[in-house]
């Protein structure tokens, strides 16, 4: 007997000792079994604007924690041996509450799904995000957005607090590279998380011969928007070669010529990422143009706020949490 797996819109059926497309999920004697359950292949506290996350607790740490596969299939992936992988490669089981009392005994405050898919983690993801809120962290995911807006909604209840997604392109290089035939779950979900009051940030990797187009981008850019609005931060992060992947690394002219179309679509906060121009990290008042939170090594430098309005024009600058470590500059 088949089972369906709930967790992405692939709604993969998988055969009676079979795996679903991510290999997190399997049909064992007709039940849907999470082989993925704890089996974390990496925690390590990290900078959230190395996420990317730059209105979202700015400065702050994460308690941050991967397991093994995807449920798509980047050629380019950076993170290949985990997105790849096995969850029985893990030597053991992580419970729920060892992630949130790691993070808070380094000092962190907030956890982060990341590195692979943390959709394929299914409900330890849930109870992980339970067990932070208990402690008064709070909690984030570095995601495709490829999952059902039933599992969204259950990651809601558990406490998500923060989502940064990443918009693989247009149709056809979501056909192409990642065989999925209808990007629109992922708007759905952008769309749905914003309604609920979940933090979202938009990552767009322009890879050269994939997604780089100035078709796909617009197309890309504007369903974003569309789905999002004016003040979602949007970051245009360069590609490397990397897994099977060797097209050279995404250029400078090709990386601002994305970000003026994201301008040009009516982002108002657009980043440059993957690159060592901390400039183009910094956080500018739309109105007026005015720095208001410089970054440097994916760090804090310089914070320039009025009651979290723009010192020069007061208009309000769009920010979930405080930023750490400069409580006295913010005025």
């Amino acid at each position: 007997m088949r089972v369906l797996c709930p967790y992405c819109p692939r709604r993969c059926s998988i055969p009676e000792g079979g795996r679903g497309f991510c290999g997190s999920f399997a049909n064992r004697g007709g039940r849907l079994v999470n082989l993925g359950y704890g089996k974390v292949s990496a925690i390590e506290s990290r900078p959230i604007e190395i996420k990317p996350f730059y209105h979202f607790w700015p400065n702050s740490t994460a308690m941050t924690f991967s397991g093994y596969g995807c449920n798509m299939s980047c050629p380019w992936c950076q993170n290949w041996p985990l997105s790849r992988g096995r969850p029985e490669w893990a030597p053991r089981v992580v419970e729920p509450w060892e992630i949130a009392e790691r993070a808070v005994k380094a000092g962190d405050q907030g956890v982060c799904a990341s590195f692979n898919e943390p959709i394929v983690f299914g409900d330890y993801l849930v109870d992980v995000f339970r067990e932070s809120k208990k402690m008064g962290l709070y909690t984030t995911m570095v995601t495709n957005g490829y999952t059902t807006l039933e599992f969204l909604s259950e990651l809601v209840s558990a406490g998500l607090d923060a989502m940064s997604i990443d918009v693989k392109g247009c149709p056809e290089s979501y056909r192409r590279f990642q065989h999925v035939l209808d990007p629109e779950p992922v708007f759905a979900v952008i769309e749905e998380a914003l309604r609920r009051g979940v933090h979202v940030e938009l990552v767009f990797l322009i890879v050269p011969g994939a997604n780089d187009s100035e078709e796909c981008l617009r197309w890309a850019f504007k369903r974003a928007f569309e789905a999002s609005g004016p003040e979602t931060p949007v970051h245009v992060n360069r590609y490397y070669p990397s897994y099977r992947y060797s097209a050279p690394p995404t250029g400078l002219d090709s990386l601002l010529g994305a970000a003026r179309m994201a301008r040009e679509e009516g982002f108002h906060y657009v980043y440059v990422g993957n690159i060592s121009d901390w400039e183009l990290s910094t956080t500018r008042c739309p109105s007026c143009g005015h720095p208001v939170i410089r970054r440097r090594n994916f760090r804090v430098v310089d914070v320039d706020l009025r009651n979290g309005r723009c010192p020069v024009c007061g208009h309000r600058i769009p920010l979930r949490g405080r930023v750490i470590g400069f409580n006295s500059k913010r005025k």
